[in-house]
């Protein structure tokens, strides 16, 4: 039995002529008997969780679903899991889940990236695909995925893209794991060993992400130190900032809170290459982390989770750079 819930998102949407855009209007039942071919897939339970749009989805959210989840995963007759989402926070939920709740069984993300209302709807199609893939005994141990546009990839790497075509969503410099093709799930590449789970009673935070631009100062990192626990800065190419930002990054070190340096570029490693002030290496040596290839809004949530798991900034490095 293949377990459908749904949280929202444009999926469900459909137009509204009062307030002239788009709003959640389908339930789960509403989106199946549109596309009833579906139900053919496999042993459908459907769970109405949600109506909301992907930017109204919160980390305490998020997390309340991952709870919801893990009851399900926990059930002997429950094969996979598709979770329908709104498309503009997607892989944040779907990073938190593959992040801290270690599963066998499938659990695959899905979304719309056209309304019902609109002729090109392409929830059904995608819906269809997802529910192949967590029905499919090749999906096994592979995670949390997400598949749109007929396309299968992994929740660790996938980002959105684009803003309104169907095909969105990509795993820059990697491609997708597999495709779904004429009713069969292909997977085409392997994962490496998956990191350790990070499996914290709740999330620590909040966490802030402060993006980089030329010329950009101190004063968000300021703002932010008021009341974050921890910052993510979206930095330049490797992780280098401007000159204007050292000083307050030296603030948030004098307050023993962990700042983590990523890169606001989509492909690549954030590394020790610069050492100019302001570059990677220099920011490193006085105590900022590397995040690897992580993009900024995944390492928000690994920095949620790890402070939520009580670790200490040299536990946090750890994490991020080993």
């Amino acid at each position: 039995m293949i377990v459908l819930l749904f949280t929202g998102g444009t999926i469900s949407m459909r137009h509204d002529p009062t307030s002239g855009g788009a709003i959640p209007s389908l339930s789960g039942r509403d989106i199946l008997a549109l596309a009833p071919a579906i139900a053919q897939i496999a042993d459908i339970e459907i769970v109405d969780w949600g109506t909301h749009p992907g930017p109204h989805m919160t980390t305490e959210r998020m997390w309340a679903l991952r709870s919801v989840l893990a009851e399900q995963l926990a059930r002997s007759e429950v094969q996979g899991i598709v979770v329908t989402h709104g498309t503009d926070s997607l892989e944040e939920s779907a990073y938190l889940i593959a992040r801290s709740l270690p599963t066998t069984k499938p659990i695959v993300f899905t979304g719309a990236m056209r309304t019902s209302s609109d002729l090109s709807w392409d929830g059904p199609a995608n819906l269809g695909a997802a529910v192949r893939v967590a029905a499919s005994e090749e999906a096994h141990g592979y995670g949390v995925l997400v598949t749109m546009c007929d396309r299968v990839f992994s929740a660790l790497d996938v980002t959105k893209t684009h803003t309104y075509t169907v095909d969105a969503f990509e795993s820059p410099g990697l491609g997708p794991l597999g495709i779904v093709d004429d009713g069969h799930v292909i997977f085409r590449r392997a994962l490496p060993e998956l990191p350790p789970p990070l499996i914290p009673r709740a999330l620590g935070g909040p966490v802030d992400i402060i993006y980089t631009w030329a010329g950009a100062d101190s004063r968000l990192l300021d703002a932010s130190r008021v009341e974050a626990r921890g910052v993510v800065i979206a930095g330049m190419g490797r992780g280098n900032v401007p000159p204007a930002m050292i000083d307050g990054i030296e603030r948030w070190h004098a307050d023993e809170k962990p700042v983590v340096l990523a890169s606001r570029v989509q492909r690549g490693r954030v590394g020790r290459t610069y050492g100019y002030p302001g570059g990677a290496r220099r920011l490193h040596d006085r105590g900022a982390i590397l995040a690897g290839s992580r993009r900024p809004q995944q390492a928000r949530i690994d920095l949620m989770l790890a402070l939520g798991c009580g670790m200490t900034r040299d536990g946090i490095r750890q994490l991020f750079e080993e």
